[in-house]
């Protein structure tokens, strides 16, 4: 999250600064390596494993480039990867293009002196057996994949200004009495707000999941869920603050309302749409956190090799610089050594900044483009610290997830103001050398803060800004911190830019002012014919469950596009034109 759900389950944390290939867990598929300019396909070999199977890899040529695909995905994230598989299992032929070595974007991991490092949040949602939010169950199934799943008994722990302490348990009763106990004064108040929530999270637990921009779907959704679709119609324009301040007037409450959502959004819950409050909110209570065993990296190489196995192609050290246009419509990428792919569709897992600020070198952004970047900017970076500790510095007891803000409630949305940590082998051991632990440190940092330094100066810099976060933990949380540390890397958002390829180091859009809940987010479709967009600058936004949505829609859509699924044309045009609209309202 960003923290916490990262961000709804954002990816919290970029890789680390330069990871030797060497260190990297290698993905149990080969890989197909990106040709050069002659043509020729090639494939290099990265610790196969038992279950590894050949990748698909003949290609049909095209004006000295390959293909057709039936889509082309550009990055292996979570939602670009989702989006893949899923037409992979309605019998798309999909091509994924992969810049780094392994898959998975800020949800891969790696490896060093015997530590299994998560590169970004290691606060896994949609990992349940039930319900239909339970996402990432449903995209490895989808492809013939299941992980084997640690279940966490608390979200998070909150240590925050006037030394109120809450646990988030997973049982939700824990939780509401842990929090009446705190404030018995608001009980009515609290009841009323996460009921509140209760009831939007429960109208999305019910509904199939798919694309909210095909309307024989909506149609249909709606005949057999009346209520349930004219709730989240009711909730979509809502934010979680203002239904919390007609709720609540404690104001130390209020503030914790806002650390709640933080963790979703990285903003306050005025800026948080009560649709995405309430996903993160409820589903830590109903299908709970989950850690896959051995690490959230094997997430995105499980959807790889099912992706694989269902005939299509993923291409690792393939970067693409340009989406090919022709007669304004969509029809391949172009890499930069010059190999060109061919498709009937292009899906963009890249962020709306990068896609149509780099990728597509339209001299005049699409008016669609201009009015998201008047309602949104892009949300900050993180500062990440890996660590390996000894384990006797935990007491015993310590809880997986945290979030720390000592004194001042003004500093949460501030650079370095609050700190959330994640120790994964409090779950998984494995991940570790006996007798050690592994530390995630996330805050939030502008990369502004750290262009225009030396190199000297910038890693001077991280070591600062390190030191006194560890500071911070070992005064609230271990002391001792510091001098138990036997490993620890840095990062910084330049680290997250250089890695992950996301414009400045951001992990999706934040709202310029106060939103009107998401109707301003743009779905999958773009203003490009044949370019469609995934992840979390759509609808519904950052994190897990977000993105993992996001790529349940795009395929649908896509698949509806290219004739895989049903669609009405007519209504199609309509529906379009329609959420257009409402989005310029907002």
């Amino acid at each position: 999250m960003p923290p916490l759900a990262a961000r709804l389950h954002a990816p919290l944390l970029l890789l680390a600064p330069a990871v030797p290939s060497a260190s990297f867990p290698r993905p149990a598929t080969r890989l197909c390596a990106a040709s050069g300019p002659r043509g020729g396909v090639g494939r290099f070999r990265r610790g196969a494993l038992a279950s590894e199977k050949p990748a698909a890899v003949a290609v049909a040529e095209k004006a000295g480039g390959e293909g057709p695909y039936d889509a082309i995905v550009i990055g292996s994230g979570i939602g670009g990867l989702v989006a893949a598989t899923q037409l992979a299992a309605k019998g798309a032929r999909v091509l994924v293009l992969e810049k780094y070595l392994i898959p998975g974007g800020s949800s891969g991991y790696y490896r060093r002196d015997g530590f299994t490092f998560d590169v970004g949040s290691s606060v896994m949602f949609g990992f349940s057996d039930k319900g239909n939010l339970n996402l990432i169950t449903q995209a490895l199934e989808a492809v013939g994949r299941k992980m084997e799943v640690l279940p966490d008994p608390s979200t998070v722990h909150f240590h925050l200004p006037g030394d109120l302490s809450v646990l988030v348990h997973r049982k939700y009763e824990d939780f509401i009495n842990e929090l009446i106990s705190k404030f018995p004064h608001e009980k009515e108040g609290i009841l009323k707000f996460y009921d509140t929530c209760w009831k939007i999270f429960n109208s999305l637990n019910s509904l199939e999941l798919k694309s909210l921009e095909e309307p024989l779907y909506l149609f249909g959704q709606f005949f057999q869920k009346p209520l349930e679709c004219l709730t989240l119609a009711y909730y979509l324009p809502q934010n979680a603050g203002d239904i919390a301040r007609k709720l609540i007037k404690d104001q130390e409450l209020l503030s914790f309302i806002d650390a709640e959502c933080f963790i979703v959004s990285t903003v306050n819950a005025l800026q948080t749409p009560m649709i995405n409050a309430s996903m993160v909110l409820c589903d830590r209570h109903f299908g709970g956190i989950n850690y896959p065993v051995g690490g959230v990296g094997g997430i995105a190489i499980s959807l790889a090799d099912g992706l694989v196995e269902k005939g299509s192609e993923i291409r690792y050290k393939a970067n693409a610089t340009n989406v090919i246009l022709e007669n304004g419509k969509a029809v391949g990428v172009r890499l930069s050594n010059g190999k060109e792919f061919f498709a009937k569709t292009v899906i963009s897992n890249a962020t709306r900044w990068d896609t149509f600020g780099k990728l597509l070198k339209e001299k005049e952004l699409p008016e669609e483009e201009k009015n998201f970047q008047k309602n949104y900017v892009k949300a900050p970076s993180f500062l990440s610290i890996h660590m390996g500790v000894k384990a006797s510095v935990l007491p015993a007891g310590t809880d997986c997830h945290h979030f720390v803000l000592e004194d001042n409630w003004n500093n949460l949305e501030k650079s370095y103001g609050s700190i959330f940590l994640s120790i994964p082998t409090v779950l998984d051991p494995s991940l570790a050398p006996e007798g050690h632990h592994i530390l995630h440190v996330f805050t939030t940092a502008g990369i502004e803060d750290w262009e225009g330094l030396s190199r000297k100066e910038y890693e001077e810099k991280k070591e600062a800004v390190a030191n006194e976060i560890i500071r911070r933990l070992e005064k609230k949380l271990f002391p001792g911190l510091q001098d138990s540390i036997v490993l620890k890397e840095v990062g910084s958002p330049k680290t997250h830019r250089r890695f992950l390829a996301r414009n400045d180091g951001t992990y999706g859009p934040m709202p310029r002012g106060k939103p009107k809940g998401l109707m301003a987010m743009p779905f999958n479709t773009t203003s490009i014919d044949g370019l469609y967009c995934v992840g979390d600058s759509c609808f519904p936004g950052q994190g897990v469950i977000a993105v993992a949505f996001s790529g349940i829609m795009c395929a649908h859509r896509v698949a509806a596009d290219i004739g895989l699924e049903q669609k009405s044309p007519v209504l199609d045009a309509g529906l379009l034109g329609l959420l257009r609209w409402f989005r310029t309202l907002a």
